[in-house]
């Protein structure tokens, strides 16, 4: 196997011990990452839930300016508790309220005011690398326009919004290298306006997202709908072909790959390799889907705008309870109700986050500009890709697997080049490129386009 200019390469593909059956090993997590970890409190979590499903209901149309009942309460809460982690990151994070008012619109009849709730963790090397984690604090009844009735959402959308709360917590006094954005949204329930406006934002800046995460109905493990329990595992569905993709790009990146490597793809093979261990005691199951049938999450909003992203939601939903009125039928209370949420399982989707976020934060960002060289007749691949900017970059490893293998399955230290040519076929497999630090750790895997 030879790496450009180098003549034939100090090390060969590797398959490490530890690695999954047929792929590489996952990404063990170092001293820092474990001791961040064990500060998830589920205790704090419950807390959270109890407090957000405590203002009756959060529904988007509900009252702004009542203390105690409403969205405006709720509000006013989260910014609070985002104000106080702050205050213990040294001036790295900030808190802002995002507001816009949305015209009259699907699920909208009037003008109204919609906020989200947005701590920003500012990179001490990359700042201008992001990533993003949400959770949507708007709740709602069986009629999407009702504001009034009861709904305390605690599974849809309390637990995802304490997860994302609980993760602040943890990590705003801890220095990271990238900048990570924790928000909680509005108006999901209404149509994604709260993350519609943050993506644009965002997007409007020309900011780098390089992942985004949506946590939505995080709240148990047990649909308690009399089926098997599955406290252990987290679904995490990633879209295949880009939504944002022009028919002209989606056929020039399928000519060298397929749906199964876009950047979504992508960020959940990373996910599932740093987050699946013993100190989150979760499974993730990626799902290749952008979505379940027949809904959508917060996630959309940055897809549609070219963002990879994801979205983490509970292994088996009870549609019974999801955005019911509260009644009582034979003594039985039925509802979104805080009794239908393990605050242990929060606890651990939280943790899967955590260590996501973490991982990406402090490793070097996803390469860009990844060509692999498609002018020549030849049985070896070369590939190229712009040199990395962080400081502490130690090189890149090229992965490839099996065009019908799902998973990467070798991997070859290229050393810190921008170039390399393997003596492999690039007829025969998929070739991706991944950057390494000095520590180790390494980016999510960048999919090349010919050139």
């Amino acid at each position: 196997m030879l790496a450009a200019g180098s003549g034939r390469a100090a090390q060969a593909s590797v398959s490490r011990p530890g690695a999954k059956p047929g792929g590489l090993p996952e990404q063990q997590p170092d001293r820092a990452l474990k001791a961040l970890l064990r500060e998830i409190d589920p205790h704090r979590i419950e807390t959270t839930v109890r407090r957000l499903a405590s203002f009756g209901t959060r529904h988007t149309l509900s009252s702004q300016d009542d203390p105690v009942r409403g969205i405006g309460a709720a509000r006013d809460w989260i910014y609070e508790q985002f104000r106080d982690y702050a205050a213990a990151s040294g001036g790295r994070m900030t808190v802002e309220l995002q507001s816009y008012v949305q015209a009259p619109a699907s699920r909208i009849p009037e003008p109204t005011r919609i906020t989200n709730v947005v701590a920003t963790l500012r990179g001490t090397d990359e700042p201008g690398r992001v990533y993003v984690v949400t959770g949507h604090y708007d709740s709602r009844a069986s009629d999407v326009l009702d504001a009034t009735s009861d709904a305390p959402g605690a599974d849809d959308d309390a637990s995802g919004v304490a997860a994302v709360m609980e993760i602040a917590r943890v990590m705003a006094r801890r220095k990271t290298q990238a900048t990570i954005v924790f928000a909680a949204v509005a108006a999901e329930e209404q149509g994604l306006y709260g993350s519609d406006h943050l993506a644009q934002v965002l997007k409007d800046a020309g900011t780098d997202v390089q992942a985004m995460f949506s946590n939505d109905i995080v709240g148990t493990g047990d649909a308690h709908d009399g089926t098997a329990a599955d406290p252990r595992t987290v679904r995490l569905f990633v879209e295949g072909v880009p939504t944002s993709e022009t028919p002209a790009q989606a056929t020039t990146r399928l000519s060298v790959g397929g749906e199964n490597d876009g950047p979504s793809r992508q960020l959940g093979r990373f996910v599932r390799d740093v987050a699946q261990n013993p100190q989150t005691g979760m499974s993730v199951r990626v799902v290749w889907r952008r979505d379940r049938y027949l809904r959508g999450s917060d996630h959309i909003s940055f897809l549609l705008r070219g963002y990879p992203a994801a979205r983490f939601t509970e292994p088996r939903e009870n549609f019974a309870h999801e955005h019911q009125n509260v009644r009582v039928e034979n003594g039985v209370q039925y509802g979104d109700l805080v009794e239908f949420c393990d605050f242990r399982y929060i606890a651990r989707v939280a943790r899967v986050n955590a260590a996501a976020l973490w991982s990406l934060a402090q490793a070097p960002g996803t390469p860009k500009g990844v060509i692999i060289d498609t002018t020549q007749l030849t049985n070896a691949t070369t590939l190229r890709w712009q040199a990395s900017p962080a400081a502490d970059i130690a090189g890149y490893e090229v992965v490839w697997r099996e065009t019908t293998a799902p998973d990467w399955e070798h991997a070859l230290a290229v050393g810190n080049v921008t170039a390399t040519t393997i003596d492999i076929s690039k007829d025969n497999v998929f070739f991706g490129v991944r950057a390494i630090d000095r520590d180790g750790h390494r980016s999510p895997v960048a999919a090349p386009v010919p050139g």
